[in-house]
C-alpha cells in the first residue's frame, strides 16, 4: 500500500496527535500492556549487539519506560528523552526520584521525528519503541535519524505493521467511508526507507502480538488512554453518530472467539547502522545543526 497515494490513512494530523498524548500521560501506565512489553522485547535484543554507548536518544519516550530501560542497561550513557508531546515529557520528569534528578543523567526535549532539534552526529545510538508508526514521511524521518547518529552508529526501532488492528480497520468500514485507524506501512517498505537514507545493513522481522477484550467500548477506551485516538487528517471532524457506531460494534462481533474480541498487532522489528565512513559535512548546507532543545 502506497503512503503517498493513500493520503486518507496514512497523513497524520501532529497537532491532534500531540494533544492526544499530552491528554493521556495520566492514564497511558495503566493500559500499557502492550507498549511495555515490546520495549521490554526489544531492549533485550541489545544484549546479542555489541555497542556501548555514550550518548543514547529515546525516540518516542511517552512517560518514560523505554528510557528507564535503557539507563539500566548503559548506566553511565548520556541518555535524551524526545517526545512530540510536551505532557508526557512532563509526566515522565515528574516520576525520578530526587537522585536522578540531581545526576542529571537524563534530558528531556520535545520535538518532531521529522524534524529533529538536535545537532548533527550527537548521539551514538537511537531506540525507538512504537512511535515511528506515527511519522507520515518514513524518509526524511531516517534521514533525520543518519544526520543525528554518530559515525558508526546503530539505529534499533519497533513500529507498527499494516495488520495492526485488522479487526477494528475492517469492521468500521462497514459503517462509514471515512478513515477511523492509521494505515501502518509494510516492514518491506521500511526496510527500503532505511537504505535509501544511507543507513547499512538493516535487519527486519515482524511478529503479531494478539490483546483480547470482552467488548469494543473495552478496546477502544484503552486506545483513549493511550493516546491512540484518531489523529488522520482525513477523519470524520464531530460526533459519530450512533447507528454508525452501532454498526460498527456488530461488525466486530463477527472476530469474536471463545468469548472474547481480539485486537492484532502487527510489530515490526528493525535496526541498522551508519557508516564508519558518513561525514558530517552532509549537512552542511541544511539549517542545522541547531543547539539541542532541553524540556525544562
Amino acid at each position: 500500500m502506497s503512503v503517498k497515494n493513500n493520503p486518507q490513512e496514512f497523513s497524520i494530523n501532529k497537532l491532534w496527535l500531540r494533544k492526544s498524548f499530552a491528554n493521556a500521560a495520566s492514564t497511558y501506565n495503566d493500559v500499557a500492556v502492550l507498549q511495555k512489553e515490546v520495549a521490554k522485547r526489544l531492549v533485550e535484543r541489545l544484549e546479542y549487539i555489541n555497542i556501548q554507548p555514550q550518548d543514547m536518544l529515546d525516540l518516542g519516550s511517552g512517560t518514560g519506560f523505554c528510557s528507564e530501560l535503557l539507563e539500566q542497561r548503559y548506566k553511565n550513557a548520556q541518555l535524551y528523552s524526545l517526545d512530540i508531546a510536551h505532557g508526557m515529557l512532563k509526566y515522565a520528569k515528574s516520576q525520578q526520584g530526587f537522585f536522578k534528578r540531581w545526576r542529571r543523567s537524563q534530558q528531556f526535549i520535545c520535538g518532531d521525528a521529522e524534524a529533529l532539534p538536535l545537532q548533527a552526529d550527537m548521539s551514538d545510538m537511537i531506540i525507538s519503541s512504537l512511535a515511528l508508526q506515527w511519522c507520515y514521511d518514513l524518509d526524511t524521518t531516517f534521514q533525520e535519524l543518519h544526520r543525528v547518529i554518530k559515525p558508526g552508529g546503530l539505529l534499533m526501532f519497533a513500529t507498527l505493521g499494516p495488520d495492526t488492528l485488522k479487526e477494528l480497520r475492517q469492521s468500521w468500514k462497514q459503517a462509514d467511508d471515512y478513515a477511523h485507524v492509521s494505515g501502518f506501512i509494510d516492514m518491506h517498505d521500511i526496510g527500503d526507507a532505511l537504505m535509501r537514507s544511507g543507513f547499512n545493513e538493516p535487519v527486519m522481522d515482524v511478529e503479531n502480538i494478539t490483546l483480547t477484550y470482552n467488548s469494543v467500548d473495552d478496546l477502544m477506551r484503552d486506545l483513549k488512554n493511550l493516546g491512540s485516538r484518531n489523529a488522520l487528517q482525513g477523519r470524520a471532524t464531530g460526533l459519530t453518530g450512533k447507528n454508525k457506531l452501532k454498526k460498527m460494534k456488530a461488525a466486530y462481533e463477527n472476530h469474536r472467539r471463545e468469548g472474547v474480541l481480539p485486537a492484532t498487532y502487527e510489530v515490526v522489528y528493525g535496526h541498522a547502522w551508519v557508516s564508519e565512513q558518513k561525514m558530517s559535512s552532509t549537512y552542511a548546507d541544511t539549517s542545522f545543526p541547531i543547539p539541542v532543545k532541553v524540556e525544562k
